[in-house]
């Protein structure tokens, strides 16, 4: 790849995820400005198909979260544009964004997930409908976590600890989707691993301030506390690693990911999802993996634009 090539960094969007995208995509597009790369920053919008052609891009470098920048909708447009781009293809891309699809695919690969069920609006005439069905679908029992199935940043997440805020919980993940993933609640450490390049970067413990990584605890500065490397002994760090690897390649991703684990006091380590996508600003998880491992964000930017190719 040569550095005349135009890139052309996504941004923006419109899902729930916009602010944090858009914050990715400027420090994407100031890290490849400053290594001399011809690039231009594009919300990516209604008319992102006419941009990508007035900009004349050649290759795309893609910092969208959520939505259609994640689950594979942008990343077919590319391909049938001929254009190459970051990141995991279509098919990578929908399953890790679906996070019902994404469990099954771990589980067929023998990658540890927690237990789960999955609930659809359209099998309940009501809220109520559900939450009465509750002890026969959750038979592992409370706590449990109730998330939307395809979205990001823990939008729409709850924690469950009694059958009262069962209804509250389920009403705010379907406002988020039609189907809403709900899953015992592990108590432990929550580690994330960075991968790129078919490698393992490093890790972080996240210790937010509040009940669960939230997206206030993930976005609020202060709320959390990043520990790098996990405090772990070396053998579950090795097995944490080595899941969050066998994840990345059980869906086929490419490029760089960032997988969310949860190791429990008995150090089982379980997989909660990937993300395709992870944050890029210089503060984001990601970027402060990579530097752990002595790559700056810069490097970082340049080996996941690289990858294109």
């Amino acid at each position: 790849m040569e550095k005349k090539d135009k890139i052309g960094v996504l941004a923006g969007g419109v899902s729930a995820e916009r602010e944090v995208s858009l914050r990715s995509g400027n420090a994407v597009y100031k890290a490849l400005k400053e290594r001399g790369y011809n690039v231009v920053l594009i919300d990516a919008n209604n008319d992102l198909c006419e941009a990508l052609r007035r900009e004349r891009v050649n290759r795309v470098f893609i910092a969208l979260h959520g939505g259609y920048g994640e689950n594979g909708a942008v990343q077919g447009m590319l391909e049938v544009m001929g254009i190459p781009y970051t990141g995991s293809g279509v098919l990578a891309s929908a399953a890790a964004m679906d996070k019902d699809m994404s469990k099954k695919i771990f589980m067929h690969h023998s990658i540890p997930v927690p237990p789960f069920a999955v609930l659809s609006k359209s099998d309940y005439p009501s809220i109520n409908d559900a939450v009465s069905d509750f002890s026969v679908i959750a038979s592992f029992g409370l706590p449990c976590v109730v998330k939307p199935s395809e979205e990001g940043s823990s939008i729409g997440v709850s924690i469950v600890k009694n059958a009262s805020e069962l209804h509250s919980a389920l009403e705010e993940g379907f406002n988020h989707g039609n189907t809403v993933i709900i899953e015992k609640y592990i108590k432990g450490k929550e580690i994330q691993i960075g991968i790129s390049a078919g490698r393992v970067l490093g890790g972080v413990e996240v210790r937010p301030s509040t009940e669960f990584y939230s997206y206030e605890a993930k976005y609020t500065s202060g709320a959390t506390e990043y520990i790098l490397p996990p405090e772990v002994d070396s053998e579950s760090y090795n097995r944490i690693c080595k899941a969050a690897l066998a994840a990345h390649k059980a869906l086929g991703c490419k490029g760089a990911t960032r997988v969310d684990l949860m190791l429990n006091e008995f150090g089982a380590a379980y997989v909660l999802e990937v993300n395709t996508i992870p944050g890029m600003t210089e503060t984001s998880l990601l970027p402060k993996i990579a530097g752990l491992s002595g790559m700056n964000f810069g490097d970082l930017v340049e080996e996941i634009l690289g990858q294109t190719d």
